[in-house]
C-alpha cells in the first residue's frame, strides 16, 4: 500500500517506500513517499511505482 504523506502515517505502520525498494516515478522527498506491507510474509518487491493512466502521471 502506497501513500503520499508525512509522519502521520507512521502510526499505522507505514515506512519510507525506499526502505522497501520502491521508488516514485517523480521527485518526492523520501519522508513523504510511504509504503506498508499488507502481508508480512510476502516476497520482497522492488522497482518504480506505476500509476494508472487516469492519474495522468507518467
Amino acid at each position: 500500500m502506497i501513500v503520499l504523506g508525512g509522519a502521520y502515517y507512521q502510526r499505522f505502520g507505514y515506512v519510507s517506500a525506499s526502505s522497501l525498494g520502491i521508488t516514485a516515478p517523480f521527485e518526492v522527498p523520501d519522508e513523504y513517499f510511504m509504503a506498508k506491507k499488507l502481508n508480512p510474509h510476502a516476497e520482497k518487491v522492488n522497482g518504480v511505482l506505476h500509476y494508472a493512466k487516469e492519474f495522468g502521471i507518467e
